[in-house]
């Protein structure tokens, strides 16, 4: 059993900057790949960027790669999300994700524990 707590959503200007970080109870964390979701309003939830157990492979979406990076503490049971040059589409609730498998899929079914989201709202 994973628990996984986001923070650090907020309000931001187009081309500025935030870092949510997702804290993780459990012994096991560092044999979980974790990824990073969002859900904008009506929308359906979309993958975002994972990173595997130990950091060596990540994966990211089209729509941040060069912006977002993933990156992961096994010593501090914590993954971040370091979210840079924001626009409005980036505006959407944030999960943090918890997958015993392998790689880095994109697919939310491959994910087993969710965070409860945080708000994310980028104005312009």
């Amino acid at each position: 059993q994973v628990r996984l707590v986001e923070s650090g959503g907020g309000l931001v200007q187009a081309g500025g900057s935030l870092r949510l970080a997702c804290a993780a109870s459990g012994r096991t964390f560092s044999s979980y790949t974790m990824g990073w979701f969002r859900q904008a309003p009506g929308k359906e939830r979309e993958f975002v960027g994972a990173i595997n157990w130990n950091g060596g492979i990540t994966a990211y979406a089209d729509s941040v790669k060069g912006r977002f990076t993933v990156v992961r503490d096994n010593a501090k049971n914590t993954v971040s999300l370091q979210m840079n040059s924001l626009n409005p589409e980036d505006t959407a609730v944030y999960y943090c994700a918890a997958g015993r498998v392998g790689t880095v899929p994109v697919a939310s079914w491959e994910y087993n524990y969710w965070g409860q989201g945080t708000q994310v709202t980028v104005s312009s």
